[in-house]
């Protein structure tokens, strides 16, 4: 059980950013990722929708031996975390745009939430900010485009800085101080996002916490690999150029 794989799954390369913490912390465990392009992007399904395809995913992967999942995906974990968790006899770690350390650190009591449609409107996002967003102005932003952009290969450029700039203006003219990446794919545009925001603006993804989370969890089940260094195997039931492409070509990508 303990060399049994992760198994993780995103609506495409965005979970990407999620592994590479996970290699960080966790270098003996192999992993699994499936993206679920053919679908992409989640943002704009409706939750029956996210719930089926998420389930489907995870059938694939407990289909491939996985002892634990990560949904690395905000939409998806948002919208369909509680619903697999009461369907598989496996441990999930979710995703969730984080909301409480912006609000618990913020100085100027104004904080950036950069999501995607599906994530903003979801009931657990919305029952996070009544949890820790209550004392805080929290600007909104679905950066929609943002996604399929990425999911094309484009990962600067002028396109991206438009739907970023239309984003991200709001935010800066109501001084947060902190920006939350509320989609999994949005770190891949960390240096651009960067050149558009002030420098004393903190950015804050999830990739470190999942991490420790998914840590905790092995460590909890003893499932946890002790073993040789792990080795990563990656699927996609789209096109492949992307995650290639992200992948530099390092790794075989299995097509389905």
């Amino acid at each position: 059980m303990e060399n049994s794989p992760i198994g993780m799954f995103d609506s495409g390369i965005g979970g990407i950013t999620i592994l590479n913490s996970i290699k960080k912390l966790l270098p003996k465990e192999n992993i699994i990722y499936y993206s679920d392009n053919f679908n992409s992007p989640y943002g704009n399904k409706s939750k029956s929708e996210i719930q089926e395809l998420s389930i489907k995913n995870t059938e694939f992967l407990i289909n491939k031996g996985c002892k634990l999942i990560i949904v690395a995906c905000n939409t998806a974990t948002t919208n369909s975390i509680e619903e697999l968790r009461s369907n598989f006899n496996i441990p999930f770690v979710g995703i969730e745009p984080a909301i409480k350390p912006a609000a618990l650190q913020t100085k100027t009591g104004s904080i950036g939430v950069l999501a995607t449609k599906g994530t903003l409107s979801s009931y657990l996002f919305n029952n996070t900010i009544h949890d820790h967003g209550s004392r805080v102005k929290i600007v909104e932003k679905n950066a929609e485009g943002l996604v399929e952009l990425i999911e094309q290969g484009v990962f600067d450029g002028e396109k991206i800085k438009n739907i970023l700039k239309e984003c991200l203006t709001p935010m800066i003219k109501q001084k947060i101080d902190f920006l939350v990446l509320g989609c999994t794919h949005y770190p891949i545009l960390i240096k651009t996002i960067k050149s558009l925001i002030p420098s004393d603006i903190k950015i804050i993804e999830t990739g470190k916490a999942v991490a420790k989370q998914t840590k905790k969890l092995l460590l909890e089940n003893k499932i946890e690999n002790t073993f040789y260094d792990g080795n990563d195997y990656f699927y996609c039931n789209g096109a492949s150029e992307s995650l290639n492409k992200i992948l530099n070509n390092k790794f075989i990508i299995n097509k389905l």
